[in-house]
């Protein structure tokens, strides 16, 4: 199995150079590599020494943020690495300077494995949830290179549990020690006796429970509320606004929405932008008008900023749980103690599926259920409160894993 997986490393690695030429996003994932071991060999010198953190894409990175960020506090003479496997980590982050040396992950081939681990000669890499590379774990692994991997979820559905899955948990040996999130994941692995393993959590908790530190005013969306009861609507899609929009169009209650979509092309806003009756304004218009509290409705039509709008809900409703595209972070309007709803598609999303059990998230499935569970969280404040608590409690509950990877990690880095 371990041969025809290089093969078929190498088949990819063919058929996206096509592919690239015809596909933007795929365009940036093949472009992005081919200076990569350039790029290391002139930032990283034979002297440095380094700590290598992977990441898959955006969201692993946020996940990943508070160890990597504890870190650098702690080794401020390393030289951090962040590489990423997705476009869509790596254009969004390679400017931000949260590490001294940002670029894309190469393929994982023996080749490349062996070079990158060369060039980068890191004292620890840290892997975050689903990053599993058989050639650069066997080439950390024949370094002997103290190799961990954080926030990690397994499933008996993945190969390291099934019985053609024996070379990929060779490849698990390579890891010195797996923080995994839940009791499951770590009952999975002593099946198959990998006993490295502590149950911390998610460190994503981590990272949200420090947005209620930071400074989330935002001037606009205070003057745009007005102290009037807010529907926040975050990362919706098409499958999102058949249930909403209805339902916005119709209200009666003296209530305003803030809209964030996905998508933000000018054509995708202008088209949600019509199919709403009530008065709306997008963000890139608002210095036209003087005073924002005179409309019912606030698109953002940007991006960067609904971590900060949530702060200003009274409910939230989460997008893309309508669809099939994959629900979207529900753990940043949590944080803020209020009630989130989201569509019908939740299962994969753990801290999703613990709070619908839990009643903090409130799954819909339909314009009629939205519009009934809208109406008793607008209506009734001490089941809107309640809910809202849950939220709070269980984001509160499941912080400090970024403590306990830390502590660990403490006794195995030379200062």
């Amino acid at each position: 199995m371990y041969f025809i997986y290089n093969i078929l490393v190498y088949v990819a690695s063919f058929f996206l150079g096509i592919i690239a030429k015809f596909n933007t996003k795929l365009g940036l994932f093949v472009a992005g590599r081919k200076l990569v071991f350039k790029t290391l060999a002139n930032q990283i010198s034979a002297t440095d020494k380094v700590i290598w953190f992977h990441t898959a894409s955006l969201g692993e990175f946020e996940q990943g943020l508070p160890v990597l960020e504890a870190l650098k506090e702690k080794y401020p003479d390393h030289k951090f690495v962040l590489t990423f496997f997705s476009p869509s980590g790596y254009e969004v982050k390679k400017d931000s300077g949260v590490a001294d040396v940002i670029t894309y992950l190469p393929l994982d081939t023996k080749a490349n494995a062996r070079n990158f681990v060369k060039l980068v000669h890191p004292e620890l890499v840290i892997f975050v949830k689903y990053e599993f590379w058989p050639n650069y774990l066997a080439a950390l692994k024949k370094q002997h290179i103290h190799t961990i991997s954080i926030s990690t979820i397994f499933r008996s559905s993945q190969v390291f549990f099934k019985f053609y899955g024996s070379w990929m948990r060779k490849s698990l040996r390579a890891f010195d020690h797996i923080f995994v999130q839940d009791e499951t994941s770590q009952q999975l692995l002593k099946r198959i006796n990998f006993t490295d393993v502590t149950i911390s959590g998610d460190t994503r908790f981590d990272r949200v429970l420090e947005i209620l530190d930071r400074d989330n005013s935002l001037s606009f969306i205070e003057n745009f509320k007005n102290n009037t009861t807010t529907i926040v609507i975050g990362s919706s899609w098409q499958e999102d606004e058949a249930i909403f929009v209805p339902f916005i169009n119709a209200s009666a209650e003296d209530c305003k929405f803030i809209i964030a979509p996905h998508n933000i092309k000018s054509q995708e806003i202008e088209k949600l932008k019509n199919s709403i009756k009530k008065s709306t304004v997008l963000f890139s218009e608002m210095e036209q008008h003087t005073d924002l509290s005179q409309f019912e409705v606030f698109i953002v039509d940007t991006i960067g900023i609904l971590t900060k709008v949530y702060s200003y809900a009274d409910i939230a409703y989460v997008g893309g749980g309508m669809g099939t595209t994959g629900l979207h972070n529900t753990l940043e309007p949590a944080v803020f103690g209020i009630p989130v709803v989201v569509g019908k598609n939740f299962t994969g999303f753990k801290e999703a599926e613990d709070l619908v059990q839990l009643g903090g998230v409130l799954s819909v499935n339909s314009k009629a259920t939205f519009e009934q569970l809208m109406h008793r969280l607008l209506t009734d404040a001490v089941f809107k409160i309640s809910v809202g608590d849950i939220n709070r409690n269980y984001v509160q509950a499941n912080g400090n894993a970024c403590t306990k990877i830390m502590a660990y990690l403490s006794e195995r880095v030379n200062s």
